[in-house]
């Protein structure tokens, strides 16, 4: 058998965007023959967009798409394409993968398996298919098989693993091994997280191993439909060798990694290892298909990709959260951001995003195709350089009150200068006093900080709400929330404050981690870009909300407890599902340089806080996920509005330290 050149497509697609969803396939298929390739895999739901949600359950949705489907077929000549839709069929709706092969339908392979815990709600919408069922499926007269299918291309059998089939112990893979499957395809919609591509890049290579077959997976790219980002990273495996590891995080519309495969070669490990297996059936699942295309590429080199180096997680936080932010403005057609820049950690981080985002952009894809990009911006025409393009995105705001410091003020305006944003400063302490004098003229008394601590510093937070959105609003733009996950978990948020926005890109990161990230920055930076040492003003604070007079000395961990204490509460207590009673041995166990008193108290302070603020996390804007420490209430971390607030369990908690005192009455 001779070479065959295989290929994988990332697509940056949108939910029901048909236009812009066909044009990026039909420009990675003519990529693909221009490049001689023979078969080519697209992503998962890559017609209508994975993140449809309701509206799979729409007919006409899945009439557009097999409308789509013949059209994209028709640009199919000479080439091999599998292409992800939706397929309604008698009483269900399923996710299928099409193969089209010289410009025909030949048959739609149906998932089996499907994702339905975190992100996921696969279950909602379609139909586990059935292994070892196929049926027909009739459409304007003519008929397809549907099903547990792999498919005979000239002596070529091609299989299918759509995204969870291989990540399930009973791999779909598996049988189509014992049928002497050549290629298994895995089109897939892949959300990012923390080192998950490492995870794919093992069951590529173990699958093309085991399976004896040359193992080609391909992902969506990009922040598709809101609060997930896709970092593609296409994997082309065979016999156990990575041939192709594509690129991860770009900025562009499609992304094509490439390899050559002798198919020989896990053909003759087959040969050793099989034997007769009667009862599999297989002409009851095998499609021939009569494609009659030229399988072999004019060259037999077939070099490993360099992909992106994101091993860090420095790296890869600041890689995705870049291009989520990114694809959110373009797809929603904003005119840039809006940041609330207070000079601390969380806002700074948040500006700096935006600054590596368009960095980024323009060192991927070239100023003149990012400016294409952005064409819908007012004049942007005018614009001539990235650091003219970071002042029209980027307005970056200081409001200050009598409580804010000279510190913040300086440490806010030399960042804003240092990434080229726009910047203000607003007064707004007249503001905080208006309406001061108006509640204390209101209940007949001056309002005090002995008496109204919690509601004088929540004025100040939320008086600077209208005027950020009224900036915002005036450019079109986006303003973007600036809290971290440790704050959402323990409520140390002001509603309609410092959680007004849009869109809060660092809600997934704990404050221990980005100013962590922010020391980075400030060092070294990525790879790809150059660090930003104007935060040596931000880190050299400790945190702190600036709500209450100076002489208080406010901070954040005076207000709360150690933020390395927090997240390791946070992740046992809600990632991990632990009890107030083994957490409290947790960090017994990790933190010997804290009073055993200290951590009973912040413990217990944390389980009532984080079941008190659930209302809060449910109103707070959209988030990007990252990791398995997301508090999304949306996507992810369900909890209660209403609860019995862990009483019994704390109790059970003050018994055990009580009861661990006695026994040990001199620690």
């Amino acid at each position: 058998m001779k070479p065959v050149k295989i290929a994988a497509a990332a697509l940056n697609q949108t939910p029901l965007a048909w236009d812009s969803n066909r044009k990026s396939i039909l420009q990675a298929i003519a990529r693909a023959k221009r490049e001689k390739v023979a078969i080519l895999c697209l992503p998962e739901l890559c017609i209508t967009g994975y993140g449809c949600e309701d509206m799979f359950h729409s007919h006409s949705l899945h009439q557009r798409a097999l409308d789509e489907l013949f059209e994209i077929a028709n640009a199919c000549r000479d080439i091999i394409v599998a292409v992800g839709l939706p397929l309604a069929l008698q009483n269900g709706v399923f996710n299928t993968a099409c193969l089209v092969a010289n410009g025909k339908i030949s048959g739609f392979t149906a998932k089996q398996f499907l994702a339905g815990d975190g992100v996921h709600y696969e279950n909602r919408w379609f139909k586990p298919w059935p292994a070892g069922v196929k049926t027909m499926l009739e459409h304007a007269g003519e008929t397809w098989p549907v099903g547990d299918i792999f498919f005979d291309c000239d002596g070529i059998k091609i299989g299918f693993e759509i995204c969870e089939d291989a990540w399930v112990g009973n791999r779909s893979g598996s049988r189509l091994a014992q049928f002497g499957v050549d290629v298994i395809l895995n089109p897939s919609a892949s959300h990012f997280a923390f080192g998950k591509h490492e995870i794919r890049k093992r069951y590529a290579l173990e699958g093309s191993r085991a399976f004896n077959a040359t193992y080609v997976y391909c992902n969506m790219l990009g922040n598709e439909a809101g609060r997930v980002i896709y970092d593609g990273g296409c994997l082309i495996a065979s016999a156990g060798k990575m041939l192709a590891d594509g690129p991860l995080f770009s900025y562009r519309d499609f992304e094509l990694t490439t390899a050559v495969v002798d198919l020989q070669l896990p053909r003759l490990n087959q040969m050793r290892i099989s034997s007769f297996q009667p009862e599999l059936k297989e002409c009851g699942r095998r499609i021939a298909v009569d494609c009659r295309i030229e399988l072999s590429p004019e060259t037999i080199t077939s070099p490993l990709l360099d992909p992106l180096k994101a091993t860090a997680k420095e790296e890869e936080f600041s890689h995705a959260v870049t291009l989520g932010l990114f694809d959110y403005m373009r797809k929603s057609h904003s005119n840039g951001f809006v940041v609330s820049l207070s000079g601390g950690a969380d806002s700074s981080a948040t500006a700096c995003l935006i600054h590596l985002m368009i960095e980024r952009a323009g060192k991927t894809l070239g100023f003149s195709h990012l400016r294409k990009k952005l064409a819908y911006l007012p004049d942007s025409e005018k614009i001539k350089s990235l650091k003219q393009l970071k002042h029209k995105l980027l307005l970056c705001v200081y409001q200050a009150t009598r409580n804010s410091s000279d510190i913040t003020k300086n440490a806010a305006q030399k960042l804003a200068a240092a990434i080229n944003a726009d910047f203000y400063t607003l007064e707004i302490d007249e503001l905080v006093e208006g309406y001061k004098n108006i509640i204390s003229g209101a209940i007949g008394r001056p309002l005090s900080w002995e008496k109204d601590d919690i509601a004088l510093q929540n004025i100040q937070a939320r008086v600077r709400a209208p005027g950020v959105w009224l900036l915002a609003n005036i450019r079109s733009a986006l303003l973007l929330s600036t809290s971290n996950r440790s704050e959402a978990a323990v409520g140390y948020a002001t509603m309609d404050g410092d959680t007004s926005g849009g869109l809060s890109p660092i809600a997934g990161i704990d404050k221990n981690y980005l100013r962590h990230w922010l020391r980075w920055l400030e060092k070294s930076g990525p790879a790809d870009l150059a660090p930003v040492p104007a935060l040596s003003l931000v880190n050299a604070q400790q945190p702190t909300a600036e709500l209450r007079p100076a002489s208080s000395r406010q901070t954040d961990e005076d207000d709360l407890m150690p933020y390395e204490i927090l997240d390791a509460i946070e992740r046992a207590a809600i990632r991990d599902k632990r009890s107030p009673v083994e957490t409290l041995q947790i960090l017994r166990h990790k933190f010997t340089v804290y009073a055993d008193a200290d951590l009973l108290l912040w413990n217990e302070c944390f389980f009532r806080l984080w079941a008190r603020n659930q209302w809060k996390r449910e109103r707070y804007a959209p988030s990007f996920h990252l990791d398995d420490e997301n508090l999304d209430p949306k996507t992810w971390c369900r909890f209660p509005i209403l609860s019995g607030g862990f009483e019994k369990e704390l109790q059970e908690m003050h018994d055990f330290a009580n009861a661990a005192n006695r026994k040990n009455p001199g620690e």
